[in-house]
């Protein structure tokens, strides 16, 4: 097992696929990409992501949440419009304490945060398309080293990448 992962955490793309080759060319040497849904993009055109079902998916059989484990952490990648409402953390906090994970990634809001509750850390990327907040587009590099975690959200412009 290595001792350093770094992840690409993205969501919201609706369509506009400059925004995750942006991803793939900026941090090839990534360990994981992870979307947390709505694509809106065949299974294909997100083959080097591992991908969960937004509200607006309908091309792609992702499945509706995934469990993941990265080095010393289990983490729930899940979109968020069915395991949470009007952004309570905690109820997806919950869920994810019940799947025996200590990390949850989550998209749908199109607003970036970051939040822990009942010793889960929760995480949305925002939208790499649109932000409803009125910020530019985001993403996210979480770094897990060793027990540590660490993130940092990133702005995305589509016109100068």
């Amino acid at each position: 097992m290595k001792d350093k992962y770094t992840i690409i955490l993205c969501s919201d793309n609706h369509g506009q696929e400059a925004g995750l080759r942006f991803l793939q060319k900026e941090y090839m040497n990534a360990d994981y990409f992870i979307h947390c849904g709505d694509t809106e993009l065949p299974a294909q055109a997100t083959a080097d992501f591992v991908v969960v079902q937004g509200n607006n998916d309908y091309y792609g059989n992702f499945p509706a949440s995934r469990i993941l484990e990265i080095g010393l952490h289990r983490i729930y990648v899940c979109h968020g419009h069915r395991d949470m409402f009007f952004g309570r953390y905690d109820m997806l906090a919950e869920k994810a304490e019940k799947a025996g994970c200590d990390i949850a990634f989550c998209g749908h809001s199109h607003v970036p945060f970051a939040g822990e509750y009942k010793g889960v850390l929760c995480l949305n990327s925002g939208s790499i398309w649109r932000n409803r907040d009125g910020s530019e587009p985001s993403y996210m590099i979480v770094t897990f080293s060793g027990s540590d975690v660490s993130y940092e959200l990133k702005r995305y412009n589509p016109m100068t990448g």
